[in-house]
């Protein structure tokens, strides 16, 4: 069994071939691929982590889509001085499938 912890969007996610993993927002090359940086590499009984060998390994994934994740809402309130603010955010997110870990 073959898998990688990737680093993507601040976060690290670990993935196998076949992965659907929802990242940040990242754009995809002309044919539709992005790399990704691999921190960690386990290959059976093998583990991988030294960088130098990690600098040669590819993890490479299809974007399946773009989306926007759910809506979040800031609400600000101070007592007795009239202050309200309120704000909202949607995350721009990426859903990619891990197709190939060299």
């Amino acid at each position: 069994m073959v898998y990688a912890v990737v680093r993507a969007g601040g976060r690290q996610e670990k993935v196998e071939v076949g992965t659907i993993v929802t990242l940040d927002r990242i754009k995809a090359d002309k044919d539709g691929n992005i790399q990704l940086a691999a921190v960690l590499l386990v290959d059976g009984e093998n583990i991988t982590s030294d960088s130098a060998k990690l600098a040669k390994i590819t993890v490479t994934a299809e974007v399946l889509e773009d989306l926007r994740g759910p809506k979040i809402v800031i609400q600000k309130f101070k007592n007795k001085t009239g202050y309200k603010k309120r704000q909202g955010h949607r995350q721009e997110l990426t859903r990619v499938k891990v197709t190939t870990i060299k």
